[in-house]
C-alpha cells in the first residue's frame, strides 16, 4: 500500500504506486483507511458538522454496504444527540437496520470517532414482527414484536440463552417498556447462515435482538455499559416524532 503524505490542505500526493494485483479485499481496506483519515482530518480542521457527518456516514457504509445510508445517518445523529445529554461517554453506535431481510447482514457496530466497523453480522427480529421482513414493531408487552428506537446498552447476566445484555428506551413511546418487556441481546441457535439457506429468513426471537452464538458474546463485551443502539426503520410516525432522529447542533 502507498504512503501519503500531505501537499497542503486537502491535497494528497501518492508517494509510490503498489502492485496492480492487489485483492479487492485490500484495495477495500485502502479506501476504507483514507476516508477513516480524512474524517479525522476533518474533525479537527475548519469543516461544518454536517459534512463531518457524511464522511462518518459514508465511512460506515463503505464497511457494512448492506445498511443503508438513512439507517446510518439516524444512528449517527442519535449518537450525538445522546451524548449532548450526556447519557454516554463511549464512542460507539450500534446500528439494526430492520428495513432489510433478516438473513441479510443489517448489525453493524461503529466508532463514530474514526468511522471504523468493528462487528457486521446478522441479528433477528421479533416473531411479531414478521417472517422474513420486520414490518409490524410494538412497544406491548406480550406482542412478541422488536420495537424501534434509540436504546442505551445496560448490564450483562447469564440466562437461559448464555450470556445476555440489558436494554433500556429512550423513546417512551416506541421502546420505552423494552426493560420490563425483558428486551435484550442475546445468541441464538436459529441466527446463522446455515438456519438462513435452509429456511430462506433467520428464525425470530420473542423481540429480542438475537445474535449468532459466534459473535454475541464478544459484541456485548464491546457494546454493553452505557453505548448507543439504534433500531432504524422507515416508520412515518416514529421519523417525524424521536427528538433523536434531526440533525444534532
Amino acid at each position: 500500500m502507498g504512503a501519503w503524505r500531505s501537499d497542503g490542505p486537502g491535497r494528497f500526493v501518492q508517494e509510490h504506486l503498489t502492485s496492480t494485483s492487489k485483492s479487492s479485499a485490500r484495495r477495500s481496506a485502502f479506501r476504507v483507511a483514507v476516508v477513516s483519515f480524512l474524517f479525522a482530518v476533518s474533525a479537527h480542521a475548519n469543516v461544518p458538522a454536517g459534512k463531518r457527518l457524511q464522511h462518518l456516514a459514508a465511512t460506515i457504509q463503505s464497511q457494512a454496504p448492506n445498511i443503508s445510508a438513512k439507517a446510518i445517518s439516524a444512528a449517527i445523529n442519535a449518537y450525538f444527540h445522546v451524548k449532548q445529554r450526556d447519557l454516554t461517554d463511549k464512542p460507539l453506535v450500534t446500528i439494526v437496520d430492520y428495513s432489510l431481510p433478516s438473513a441479510k447482514k443489517r448489525l453493524a457496530v461503529a466508532d463514530v470517532q474514526t468511522g471504523k466497523v468493528l462487528f457486521y453480522t446478522y441479528v433477528a427480529h421479533g416473531k411479531g414482527s414478521g417472517g422474513k421482513y420486520a414490518t409490524r414493531f410494538s412497544n406491548t408487552p406480550g406482542t412478541n414484536a422488536s420495537s424501534l428506537g434509540v436504546y442505551l446498552t445496560g448490564h450483562t447476566y447469564y440466562g437461559k440463552h448464555g450470556y445476555s445484555m440489558r436494554l433500556k428506551g429512550l423513546n417512551p413511546e416506541f421502546n420505552g417498556a423494552a426493560y420490563r418487556r425483558d428486551i435484550v441481546m442475546h445468541s441464538a441457535w436459529y441466527v446463522s447462515r446455515t438456519f438462513a439457506k435452509d429456511h430462506g429468513r433467520m428464525g425470530r426471537s420473542w423481540g429480542c435482538f438475537a445474535l449468532s452464538r459466534k459473535v454475541e458474546s464478544a459484541v456485548v463485551k464491546l457494546i454493553r455499559g452505557g453505548t448507543v443502539l439504534l433500531a432504524y426503520y422507515p416508520d412515518p410516525k416514529w421519523l417525524r416524532s424521536s427528538p433523536f432522529l434531526r440533525l444534532p447542533r
